[in-house]
């Protein structure tokens, strides 16, 4: 079975060593581990990867949460809602039972995006249940309503996001995957690590690597492409960059198209179908994140 455990919290020695000690008593496999001290902050963060029998679920969320304890770490134990072969081999002898993904959905304004999601989820084309709406913004409001969600706003009447206030909620709904559709707000380095391990799905409305940043529709124009797209990708603490696309998909234009019309043309159907594919292929176990490179994990893999 594999686990994910993520720690951040304040910087001092000593902070890895209780997590992996643990780890390797009960037999685990450490698969992947990473850690960062972010100087300026200090700020300790870590992500590590285990493949471990299925019995000591209980057990080791409890030995967690006492490192917690002492060491005044952010710890949180997670798995993956749909278990996938192990990269390369593995210690654990038990899989666990797959089970639905709990997915949070974050906008801010545009409703064709999330909506496309939601609607995915009704069909039965994304193997997930929505189980709350954030944004920083009450736009979405009755869209949250209409599919009998519930609401939470976590922004102030500036739309400024209560970035705590987000993790919180992904605690208390025991969220598998925040999906960020057209959520117009950066993620703080210390929410992208506490779910890190490809927990954080976003929807950028450009194409990567080549038109990053906030304006890719306008910077594409100014390039003169002709042809326009969007990028679903895991998020990690560095913005938009590095290799965590798991979808992409284009439309193009006629030379001369105002760029109203491809923006519009964009956001109604390139965006939407982008991001719940992307979605599809994270909630079905067809890829994840490892190493922060996607990796395909479905069959022919």
């Amino acid at each position: 079975m594999e686990f994910i455990i993520t720690a951040l919290g304040p910087d001092h020695r000593g902070l890895a060593d209780p997590i992996i000690h643990d780890v390797t008593e009960r037999g685990g496999r450490i698969a992947e581990i990473q850690m960062d001290d972010h100087d300026q902050e200090q700020l300790f963060a870590m992500l590590c990867r285990v493949d471990l029998d299925a019995h000591h679920d209980q057990a080791l969320r409890a030995a967690m949460a006492e490192v917690a304890a002492k060491t005044g770490l952010a710890v949180r134990v997670w798995s993956p809602p749909i278990q996938s072969p192990p990269i390369q081999g593995s210690a654990s002898g038990t899989k666990s039972v797959d089970r639905t993904a709990r997915i949070a959905i974050a906008g801010t304004f545009l409703e064709h995006t999330p909506r496309s999601v939601l609607d995915a989820v009704k069909s039965g084309r994304i193997n997930g249940e929505v189980v709350v709406m954030l944004s920083n913004r009450r736009r979405l409001t009755s869209l949250a309503n209409e599919f009998n969600l519930p609401f939470e706003c976590i922004g102030d009447d500036d739309g400024m996001a209560d970035d705590l206030a987000m993790v919180r909620l992904m605690d208390q709904y025991q969220v598998d995957y925040l999906i960020l559709a057209r959520y117009m707000r950066i993620l703080p380095a210390s929410t992208c690590w506490q779910f890190a391990g490809g927990r954080i799905i976003n929807l950028h409305h450009g194409l990567l690597p080549g038109f990053p940043g906030f304006r890719p529709y306008h910077d594409a124009y100014a390039a003169r492409m002709l042809t326009f797209g969007a990028t679903c990708h895991f998020i990690i603490p560095e913005l938009d960059a590095g290799n965590q696309t798991i979808n992409q998909r284009t439309f193009s234009v006629l030379p001369g198209t105002p760029l109203e019309q491809i923006i519009a043309t964009g956001q109604r159907e390139n965006e939407p179908e982008c991001l719940v594919e992307g979605v599809r292929r994270v909630c079905a176990g067809e890829v994840r994140l490892h190493f922060h490179r996607v990796i395909a994990t479905g069959p022919g893999a």
